[in-house]
């Protein structure tokens, strides 16, 4: 049996990549193939009991990266792995390039340290493709719902998101055979033209 295809929606708070998660996963079964949505932090019991603390409790900079990896070997160990061994195809709200452009580009951890964790927790596996949604700062603050509480990323001042897209704009240089970058700042339906060609080109490879 084939493996299966993993697929990473990245991007800062307000960009909108959440939105279109379900328009990928509808197109990818129109193409005949199963799909597994998750998400991180989260994705498994542990991992959403994770969550809950990353997102809500202060914490010392490296135990917050380190909460993040944790979380993620359960998520790959439980859903993500035995899902693509099945030859099912993997759509996860965010993965590591989520904790270098946060913990990394936002809190500034040196990223050598994420590197070796990144080394230890999936030495073997990266995304087949990684859909960055971006969007300038000022667009995505205005797109957060103000009816909810945020949570303590969200809350963040404008360099640290400023930082944060600046890394996940750095790890799209860094790695182009794997990122599309998404102009977030078009239309649903623009942005869904733009994403029906890039799986249709992923399902043709």
């Amino acid at each position: 049996m084939a493996s299966g295809k993993f697929i990473t929606f990245e991007g800062i708070d307000g960009a909108g990549k959440s939105t279109h998660i379900g328009f990928v996963a509808d197109l990818l079964c129109k193409h005949g193939l199963k799909v597994v949505t998750t998400r991180e932090p989260g994705g498994t019991e542990l991992g959403e009991t994770l969550r809950e603390v990353l997102l809500h409790q202060k914490m010392h900079l490296e135990t917050e990266a380190m909460l993040m990896f944790a979380a993620r070997r359960e998520h790959l160990a439980q859903v993500i792995e035995p899902a693509l061994a099945r030859g099912d195809w993997v759509i996860s709200d965010r993965f590591t390039d989520a904790t270098f452009a946060y913990q990394g580009g936002g809190r500034k951890l040196p990223l050598a340290k994420l590197e070796a964790l990144e080394q230890w927790v999936h030495p073997h596996l990266q995304p087949d493709l990684t859909l960055l949604f971006d969007v300038p700062l000022e667009v995505a603050r205005t797109r957060l719902d103000a009816t909810r509480t945020l949570d303590k990323f969200e809350q963040e001042k404008a360099d640290f998101f400023a930082a944060t897209r600046a890394e996940y704009l750095r790890r799209a240089a860094q790695f182009p055979e794997r990122f599309q970058v998404v102009d977030a700042t078009k239309t649903i339906a623009e942005v869904r033209q733009a994403l029906a060609h890039i799986v249709s080109s992923l399902c043709a490879g």
